[in-house]
């Protein structure tokens, strides 16, 4: 039977994608998904894709004063 280090992380650094508002990647913990401020989570402002969330209408923040 092989040994499974449980300590190897799921994704790959350069498989995390962070948007422009996000404040850290979504597999940190002490953040959460959260509405886009900018954009009221529609993804779109003034007919353009939202610069803040890219488009995706969430963003990555810290929560809990984390």
């Amino acid at each position: 039977m092989a040994s499974e280090n449980r300590n190897t992380p799921t994704q790959k650094p350069t498989d995390i994608v962070i948007t422009p508002g996000d404040q850290a990647p979504s597999v940190t913990t002490g953040t959460a998904e959260n509405i886009c401020p900018e954009c009221a989570g529609t993804g779109r402002q003034h007919a353009a894709t939202c610069p803040h969330c890219n488009g995706t209408g969430k963003m990555i923040q810290g929560i809990g004063g984390a």
